[in-house]
C-alpha cells in the first residue's frame, strides 16, 4: 500500500514564495531541491495553490532542462562531453562511473537513489579537462581512476555517517 504524499515541504516551500503565480520557477526549484526531482503529486497541489492550471505548472516543469521528472540520487555527477573534454578522454571516466555503479541500458539513477550520472554537453571548465561536477562542485582533471577512488570516497562518507 502505498503511503500518502506528505505535502508538508511544498506547503513550506509555497508559503516561503507567499503563493506567487510569478514564483512558479523558485517554487519548483525549492521542491526539486528537497526531494531530487519533482513528484508527480506535487503538479496538481501547487497548480491548486496558486490557482492556475496544472498544464502551467507541468509546462514550466518540462520546458527547462534543470527540472527532472525522474527520481535522482542524493548524489548528482555531471560528466563534461564537450570538445575540450572529450579530446581528453572524458567518455572513459563515464563508462568508469556507469560500471562502478551498475548503470547500464540507459539508466542514469542508482536503485538507492544514491548516485544520478548524466552527460553535459560543457560545463564551462575547460581549461580543467576532463571535468565533471558532484552536486555542482567541479572535479578537474578526472581519470577513470580519479572517479573510481571518489565514488568509493563517497560511499564511505555515507557509510560512517550512518
Amino acid at each position: 500500500m502505498d503511503k500518502e504524499f506528505d505535502y508538508s515541504v511544498v506547503d513550506k516551500v509555497l508559503n516561503d514564495h507567499e503563493c506567487k503565480q510569478s514564483s512558479v520557477i523558485a517554487i519548483l526549484q525549492d521542491v526539486q531541491e528537497h526531494y531530487h526531482y519533482l513528484p508527480r503529486e506535487v503538479f496538481a497541489y501547487i497548480a491548486k495553490k496558486l490557482d492556475t492550471s496544472v498544464a502551467n505548472i507541468y509546462s514550466v516543469a518540462t520546458f527547462y532542462e534543470n527540472f527532472s521528472l525522474e527520481p535522482k540520487g542524493k548524489y548528482v555527477i555531471k560528466v563534461c562531453d564537450g570538445t575540450a573534454c572529450h579530446v581528453r578522454k572524458s567518455v572513459p571516466v563515464l563508462e568508469r562511473l556507469r560500471a562502478e555503479l551498475c548503470l547500464k541500458d540507459g539508466k542514469v539513477t542508482t536503485d538507492d537513489l544514491m548516485f544520478t550520472v548524466e552527460t553535459v554537453s560543457c560545463l564551462g571548465a575547460c581549461g580543467l579537462a576532463p571535468a565533471m561536477t558532484v552536486n555542482d562542485k567541479v572535479m578537474p582533471a578526472m581519470t577513470p581512476d580519479k572517479a573510481s577512488a571518489l565514488i568509493r570516497e563517497i560511499k564511505e562518507a555515507e557509510r560512517d555517517a550512518e
